[in-house]
């Protein structure tokens, strides 16, 4: 008997030792954000991303900038995707992500990647310029209008508002 009892304490630590590095389904996280979204009358802005990838964190830190994050988050429920993650951090990627890039023709592209779907689920704009190269985080002076392009037809920002995104994402240090 109190080896069952050690035995059944052990699974369940196991258990719960497991599932305490477990990422959250992609599936979930969008079917979330697009419930959230709907409530909030505002689109779904998923980035593909890993915790390697300094491309991805400039990103964050753009829409994070002081100037830019009420902008994003009154027009946006914004979520992030691990993907793409070395063997030793392969527990932080969420599940399904990876095809969720892939059936958006973002796996070859590099990170991050970005999709912007309305509260539905449908696809309203993707990271592809129209020569089908990922903006990823744009900073050049050819990527930020495409970039701010993709926003306006996605929001409902302002001209003035549009024109804070491009100066915070045109400036080179951040």
């Amino acid at each position: 008997m109190k080896l069952n009892t050690i035995l059944l304490c052990l699974a369940v630590s196991i258990i719960s030792h497991n599932n305490a590095f477990t990422q959250e389904s992609a599936e979930k996280i969008l079917k979330t954000a697009s419930l959230q979204a709907k409530d909030g009358n505002k689109n779904v802005f998923v980035i593909f991303h890993a915790s390697w990838c300094g491309w991805c964190e400039k990103m964050d830190k753009k829409m994070d900038d002081s100037r830019c994050k009420d902008l994003f988050n009154k027009n946006y429920v914004i979520e992030h995707l691990v993907v793409k993650e070395s063997k030793k951090n392969k527990h932080l990627e969420n599940a399904g992500a990876e095809d969720i890039l892939k059936r958006y023709k973002g796996d070859k592209s590099g990170i991050p990647f970005w999709l912007i779907f309305n509260n539905k689920g449908e696809l309203l704009a993707d990271s592809f310029d129209a020569n089908g190269q990922n903006l990823g985080c744009p900073v050049s002076k050819e990527e930020v209008p495409v970039f701010v392009k993709k926003i306006k037809e996605t929001s409902s920002l302002t001209s003035e508002e549009l024109a804070v995104i491009s100066e915070v994402f045109s400036i080179k240090k951040q």
